[in-house]
């Protein structure tokens, strides 16, 4: 039984604009242990996927229109406040993207800190003061003893997004949503910081959902990703698979940006045009307008759904399905 099953989640923005379908049937498993990648551009769903996996997005106007998230038998979805309590901050624990915005800035630190022990695991304020400092110390921050009761604008924004992923694995939760949680730090800090969640995962058989735009992190940290477009999941399989035989064209482009992967002194591969409008409905791929391989019919009909091309690689493209491609 796999530790999170989501089925189908739906998940829109009713505004004054229309209704934007943010997530639009999203369906995946994670398994105890396993590290998920989701990747993406800006605005493909990958955040408001997690968000309301825990039910944290503001309501209105955000509104969780179908689906299921069995988490260890648990639907979040509509499970009770007192039971989203329990498992908010204790079994799951999230990395929030923007730590500049994040943290109560009238609190110190070590109050933020200790609250999730404080009030998941009853113990005392000395010792979860000590579990504080350990853990401040663990993500890179110099001087934590000093540090540990300063405020949150007493920190510069990369020692604030220590503080975040601080609090996150503070309570060892079973799963762990880490939304970009190393895009304000150095590449030195970086490291850091993915080897303690390596090594926390080894300790505890924890689950990760990694979020992030980085692929070359995404290669050496997941074994499993998703690729997200337009609210929907476009590719899914194992980070081998993804990087030695990418099968939807979105996820080709991808790795075509990447700059590494790219000759010296050739032009920097860029991907044309905007993501759609999810505020209108989308008929056929959603990707269609902005692929240099999409046919008439690829913009018609019904969007294409996964399909499974190996074991465990599913994509969402008509044209490689049909391996014309």
């Amino acid at each position: 039984m796999p530790l999170l099953e989501v089925s189908d989640l739906c998940t829109s923005f009713h505004t004054r604009g229309g209704v934007f379908r943010a997530v639009d049937g999203v369906s995946f498993t994670l398994a105890r242990g396993e590290t998920l990648g989701l990747v993406g551009e800006s605005g493909s769903g990958k955040s408001v996927t997690c968000a309301s996996l825990l039910r944290l997005l503001p309501s209105p106007p955000a509104r969780i229109e179908g689906g299921y998230a069995r988490f260890d038998g648990l639907d979040l979805l509509r499970a009770t406040d007192a039971e989203l309590r329990a498992v908010r901050g204790k079994r799951i624990g999230m990395i929030f993207q923007d730590p500049m915005t994040s943290l109560n800035p009238y609190l110190r630190i070590s109050e933020q800190l200790i609250e999730p022990l404080l009030i998941h695991e009853k113990i005392s304020r000395r010792d979860a003061l000590a579990r504080a400092l350990a853990m401040l110390e663990a993500v890179g921050i110099n001087d934590a003893a000093r540090r540990l009761h300063a405020y949150p604008h007493e920190f510069s924004g990369g020692m604030r997004q220590r503080v975040m992923i601080a609090m996150a694995l503070i309570a060892r939760p079973e799963l762990l949503i880490a939304d970009e949680p190393t895009t304000a730090l150095d590449v030195t800090v970086q490291a850091q910081i993915l080897e303690l969640i390596k090594k926390l995962q080894r300790e505890l058989g924890m689950a990760v959902i990694f979020i992030s735009h980085d692929l070359g992190v995404v290669s050496g940290l997941c074994d499993r990703v998703l690729v997200m477009y337009a609210g929907r999941i476009v590719e899914s399989t194992g980070v081998d698979a993804l990087f030695r035989a990418p099968r939807h064209p979105y996820t080709r482009a991808l790795q075509r940006s990447i700059p590494a992967l790219q000759a010296k002194g050739v032009e920097l591969y860029t991907l044309a045009g905007l993501p759609p409008d999810l505020s209108k409905a989308i008929p056929g791929c959603a990707f269609a307008e902005r692929c240099e391989f999409a046919l008439e019919a690829c913009r018609a009909g019904a969007p294409p759904l996964l399909a499974e091309c190996a074991p465990g690689h599913a994509h969402a493209c008509r044209r490689a399905q049909a391996g014309e491609i």
